[in-house]
């Protein structure tokens, strides 16, 4: 099996809130890739998907991506969306669980051992395939050291935006209190007033 690089730290982008520990922020990060909000999709062609990648040490920059590519990368990455509502208390979508053991099956993700003997999942294949691999270790070794349920999607329908809740005893339920979480008060507030007016 050939030695795969270590995941390159990210680069810095406007945080949001506060980032999750270690390499689990990459993965944070390629959720957000896409902002619901706005519509804007940072890997929305071949040339960015690449290009995104290679920043982080998954990928080389010289590889090259189709939009076949693209539409893989999506739909893994609302399929790890889909397991962050989860954490948040939505029920697990068995489609977005299909989609992530079909990426790591054809990324071949096999349990190896690194130096110190520590088990952990790495992908076989290189390229493309072997970078959906690497996102998938990575949510692999957050499960088991316990920091997976503290990265959730906000709940808000236009938003869902990836965050690392950070409070004490794990109750943090939206990115940004102040505006997904002030914007259900108010919704909630006018469902329960409303026909109550005039």
């Amino acid at each position: 099996m050939a030695t795969i690089p270590p995941i390159a730290e990210p680069p810095p982008e406007v945080p949001q809130n506060k980032p999750a520990p270690g390499e689990l922020e990459v993965l944070r990060n390629f959720v957000n890739t896409y902002d619901l909000e706005d519509g804007t999709d940072k890997v929305g062609t071949p040339d960015s998907l690449r290009d995104w990648l290679a920043e982080r040490g998954l990928l080389a920059r010289p590889e090259r991506l189709d939009e076949q590519d693209v539409r893989q990368a999506r739909s893994v990455r609302e399929a790890v969306r889909s397991l962050l509502l989860a954490n948040n208390g939505f029920d697990v979508d068995p489609r977005a669980l299909e989609t992530l053991n079909n990426a790591a099956r054809s990324a071949e993700v096999v349990v190896s051992f690194g130096d110190a003997g520590t088990p952990q999942l790495s992908p076989v294949r290189p390229g493309f395939q072997g970078a959906l691999g690497r996102l998938l270790g990575i949510a692999f070794r957050s499960m088991a050291d316990g920091t997976w349920e503290r990265l959730k999607a906000c709940p808000a329908h236009d938003c869902e935006w990836a965050f690392y809740d950070a409070s004490k005893n794990r109750s943090g339920v939206w990115c940004k209190m102040e505006v997904c979480g002030n914007r259900a008060k108010a919704r909630s507030y006018r469902e329960r007033h409303a026909g109550t007016d005039g």
